[in-house]
């Protein structure tokens, strides 16, 4: 009676396209179930779907080999994509700060697992694809395999009678060990360097003051005679700063108003300003002294609003361009992009899903909406063409064909590194005609994490189809053993170098660590077991010039050795 059923939820030799997509949704729900539940500290999160699809993939499901390959990929492509526009803002911004030096502990880590697995491929007589296959393992790398897998593809189509081996299954024999092995070194390291989280975060925040500090707003009350008379335009230029005043009251008044740059200052006016805390400090010991006033907060006059930037007119334009004070008499006093608060300088660029934070009269800022667009229904709707433009942009990039001489075919970025790379240009840029990087957080976060599991459920089911048999038969013991090499001696010698020479704060470090293996189940422990965010910002720093070096690595190693 139930045949129909045991047919559709067990497994098969030769299974149907609907087995196929069982299998997937099996894999992806068991895997999301477990990798929320708690081994302590620690939780697996969507790593864990990986895990499940072994097992399954052991116990006989299996995946029509057209549909493998399509969801593998695609799987891979939307995570990669989702990634890029999530970290792109502060990967490029960082490279002012500390990032470059994050960035070349971080990939001179993967560089030396590069070393260390040619060194393994001479001495052990190991082919490349599983040498590649277990280094993309050991350090839990999963467009590194993709990227693997791309290039043995190009190359068995050029050269049919070449034969390789499956990077996959030195993949998944390492795969664990990668992830418990970051997590073992975070915890040695910790005891190893007795370092106390709390102290590391005042280390922090002490070696943070004057880096990337929010804007803030503050009263101050002209007192210095010197200014009297000067218009705001010539007082600011010879402050020599930036700094946006957006209200102004004169003393003796209640009239509060959004001042022209050519307004001229008098006695004990009293100003609003809006800018860096030192600069708001220093400036207001220059003109005068801090202000109590509170009529300057009033908001009978004039009005505050968050506006979004929806319409396709305004996008790519410099608010020089849209001059929106002289036009609509309508200050523009803060842009927040991508979690970051932005001066409103003359010369910025607006991008589409910007927010800017307007003071005016009602009047003014109802217009200024219809300008600006302020749909925030726009922003919550999938824009699918700019989404899939950006995602074919990428596949066209990652196809191009880069020829490299004595190379036996041309070298491509691949699904991996294409789709990275648009989407880190198009968040830096804003976007590429019709193209914008905005897309709210919910559906960066699931585009990335579906991606990822669609990849991991698809890599863990063929993985898993005779996994003991290859465990057994490539003596899987000793491809542990090479996985430590790759695994540890990078990750130890980070440790050192991290912590002694470049003097980077641990909680910084374990990010690095974390981001360097591309490891979120090991970002996701450190993060409970230090009781701290800060690894997840070094994390977003490091993964997406990481990832790209990783895929390079990866596809050269076959390349040159295979």
């Amino acid at each position: 009676m139930f045949d129909w059923l045991k047919l559709l939820l067990l497994p098969g030799e030769v299974p149907t396209v609907t087995q196929s997509i069982v299998a997937i949704m099996l894999a992806i729900g068991t895997g999301v179930f477990f990798g929320r539940l708690k081994m302590g500290k620690i939780t697996f999160g969507v790593s864990a779907v990986m895990f499940t699809g072994l097992i399954l993939g052991h116990f006989g499901y299996r995946i029509q080999p057209g549909i493998l390959d399509f969801i593998r990929d695609f799987g891979l492509i939307l995570f990669v994509y989702g990634i890029g526009l999530q970290v792109g803002p502060s990967f490029f911004s960082s490279f002012k700060n500390e990032g470059l030096k994050f960035n070349i502990l971080a990939v001179s880590t993967v560089l030396l697992g590069g070393i260390i697995t040619v060194i393994l491929f001479y001495f052990t007589g190991l082919k490349i694809e599983d040498l590649v296959g277990i280094m993309s393992g050991s350090v839990t790398n999963t467009p590194g395999l993709g990227a693997a897998k791309n290039t043995i593809e190009e190359i068995t189509n050029s050269f049919p009678d070449k034969k390789f081996g499956d990077p996959t299954i030195g993949y998944a024999i390492t795969y664990p060990l990668g992830v418990f092995g970051i997590i073992a070194t975070i915890i040695v390291s910790k005891l190893l360097l007795k370092i106390d989280p709390d102290e590391e975060m005042k280390k922090f925040r002490k070696s943070k003051i004057n880096r990337e500090l929010p804007l803030v707003h503050k009263k101050i009350r002209v007192t210095n005679p010197d200014y009297f008379g000067k218009t705001l335009h010539q007082t600011i230029k010879d402050f020599g700063r930036e700094i946006v005043i957006s209200r102004l009251k004169h003393s003796g008044s209640v009239a509060v108003k959004s001042p022209t740059m050519d307004i001229q200052l008098q006695d004990r006016d009293v100003l609003m300003l809006v800018g860096l805390e030192k600069d708001l400090d220093d400036f207001t010991a220059t003109v005068g002294r801090p202000s109590t006033d509170l009529f300057i907060e009033s908001d009978k006059q004039i009005s505050k609003k968050n506006i979004y930037v929806t319409n396709s007119k305004v996008i790519h334009k410099k608010l020089s361009e849209l001059d929106l004070y002289n036009t609509f008499d309508l200050k523009v006093t803060r842009v927040f992009r991508a979690g970051r608060e932005i001066l409103p300088r003359p010369s910025l660029e607006l991008f589409y899903g910007d927010k800017l934070r307007v003071i005016g009269s009602e009047e003014a800022i109802e217009t200024v909406e219809k300008v600006i667009g302020n749909s925030e229904k726009k922003l919550l709707e999938p824009d699918f063409l700019s989404l899939f433009g950006g995602l074919l942009l990428g596949v066209i990039l990652g196809s191009i064909p880069i020829v490299i001489p004595s190379l036996p075919v041309p070298i491509k970025l691949g699904f991996a590194a294409g789709p990275l790379i648009v989407a880190l240009l198009i968040s830096r840029y804003g976007g590429i005609s019709f193209i914008h990087s905005y897309i709210n957080t919910g559906a960066t976060y699931f585009m990335k994490d579906f991606g990822i599991c669609l990849f991991f459920a698809a890599v863990g089911i063929h993985a898993g189809d005779g996994f003991y048999d290859n465990f057994i038969q490539y003596n899987g013991w000793m491809w542990l053993l090479y996985g430590c090499t790759i695994t540890f001696i990078p990750l130890f010698l980070m440790v050192i170098i991290g912590r002694f020479v470049m003097k980077i704060n641990f909680l910084q470090l374990v990010g690095i660590m974390s981001g360097s293996y591309t490891d979120p189940a090991a970002l996701s422990f450190s993060t409970n077991y230090l009781d701290s965010d800060i690894p997840i910002q070094t994390y977003a720093q490091v993964y997406p010039l990481v990832t790209i070096f990783r895929i390079f690595v990866a596809s050269l190693l076959i390349l040159f050795f295979s």
